[in-house]
């Protein structure tokens, strides 16, 4: 397993795992473009992703504009390896080395995604209009979550 950061050029590997989701899918793939992931990479926030064998299994990526985390997305095929928690990691930890701010993000309820959350130390703060179940991380919780 290579973790390193994500390029614009890894696009097309991202939208497939993106795409490959069993949970939390999109009902439309053209809602998400690569404009849309360009500027999340490199004006936005950052990106990193997983590659196995030179093939992307996994991303994170994390919105310093609006203090969110946009994706974090492993393929199925891949899940139970420890790459959303690698992946979850490596978000966090630069985006409190870049500013002190809450961050948040929406997931939809009921799914292994939102245990996942509430295993790595988000505090839920209910639905959004959207019906996602919103998270909230400060940077005090992930401080004692990573100590």
């Amino acid at each position: 397993m290579i973790f390193r950061e994500a390029t614009p050029s890894d696009f097309i590997q991202l939208h497939e795992v993106r795409m490959a989701v069993r949970e939390n899918t999109l009902s439309n793939p053209n809602l998400i473009t690569e404009k849309d992931y360009t500027e999340f990479i490199t004006v936005r926030g950052k990106s990193w992703l997983c590659e196995i064998e030179n093939k992307v299994v996994g991303f994170s990526i994390v919105d310093l504009k609006e203090n969110n985390i946009w994706a974090l997305f492993v393929h199925p095929d891949f899940e139970g390896k420890g790459i959303g928690k690698k992946l979850h990691k490596l978000m966090l930890d630069w985006y409190f080395e870049q500013t002190k701010e809450k961050v948040w993000l929406g997931t939809s309820p009921n799914t292994r995604a939102e245990l996942f959350y509430e295993k790595q130390g988000w505090t839920a703060v209910g639905k959004k209009s959207n019906g996602e179940m919103g998270f909230e991380m400060t940077w005090e919780d992930w401080r004692a979550v990573i100590c």
